[in-house]
């Protein structure tokens, strides 16, 4: 696995800044048991890890192995949070049983968003029946600790892709706020609309109604560094961001840091590495 140090990004448009304002960012985000930030304003260390499973049954990238591997990765890095794109519903179970193996006696949650199928109205499926879609699974700071889940389908949409691209976020009372999103991969001009979007509408939306909590966006964007457009454009003045050297990344907002980043080999099992991040959460901030 090597490392590489997060880079600061360069000046949003004015839009993006107010996003800013309001204390909002996307991600995935957990927190290890026992450190609840209500108890101790102590920074917190977690281990992040973002996948895009490819695993529809439908994309020339299926390999019907990603499932396997995902679930043996979860179990040698161990990660506090984890994302997950290209998955279908019945995934997120799975997987989450794998997770809470490695995170005996603590609490965890999962959820799942389905992309839209704009031809049917309904939404989109993999080979197997199950919708497809994004997921998140997070370790809870303590047992009982509230947590409400917040998602949609992006407004801004390529209506050549009968895909409608999903958001996904988990806010845990107190602490954090976890998000996901895959945005489109027809368009690079939508994606970074979507982006906005999300940074602009969504997550301030969900602060009004959760309050402020230190944020990370964790997903495959299909759009990249010094890429035309630039994914730096849809990060705050200030933050960090980190990528697998290509669509997948992860952005911290203030009150997260980010002091290193590896690629996970997923063995060909999906067209995409597994991206782990070590963050450093401080909700006092």
């Amino acid at each position: 696995m090597s490392a590489q140090a997060p880079a600061d990004v360069p000046r949003a448009p004015g839009g993006l800044r107010r996003a800013l304002a309001v204390g909002c960012l996307i991600a995935v985000a957990g927190m290890p048991s026992g450190s609840s930030v209500a108890d101790s304003p102590a920074p917190t260390t977690l281990r992040l890890l973002q996948m895009n499973l490819c695993n529809s049954g439908r994309a020339s990238c299926y390999t019907g192995r990603s499932m396997a591997r995902a679930a043996e990765v979860i179990g040698a890095e161990r990660p506090d949070l984890v994302t997950l794109n290209e998955i279908c519903q019945d995934d997120v179970a799975t997987l989450e049983r794998a997770f809470a193996s490695v995170h005996e006696g603590a609490s965890v949650v999962s959820a799942f968003r389905a992309a839209g199928d704009r031809p049917s109205g309904a939404d989109t499926r993999c080979r197997n029946g199950r919708s497809y879609g994004i997921g998140v699974l997070a370790r809870l700071t303590t047992p009982g600790t509230r947590h409400t889940v917040h998602s949609g389908i992006h407004p801004i949409q390529d209506r050549t892709d009968p895909e409608e691209r999903s958001w996904l976020c988990v806010h845990v009372d107190g602490a954090f706020s976890v998000c996901t999103t895959h945005l489109a991969a027809t368009s690079s001009a939508v994606a970074l609309a979507q982006c906005g979007h999300l940074l602009d509408e969504v997550l301030p939306g969900i602060r009004r109604r959760t309050g402020y909590a230190p944020t990370v966006l964790s997903g495959d964007l299909n759009l990249r560094r010094g890429g035309d457009p630039d994914v730096r454009s849809c990060a705050p003045p200030g933050h960090a961001s980190i990528d697998d050297g290509a669509v997948q990344h992860v952005l911290v907002s203030t009150g997260v840091t980010v002091c290193c980043t590896g690629s996970v080999g997923m063995g060909g099992a999906t067209d995409h590495p597994g991206l782990l991040a070590t963050l450093t959460v401080d909700a006092g901030r």
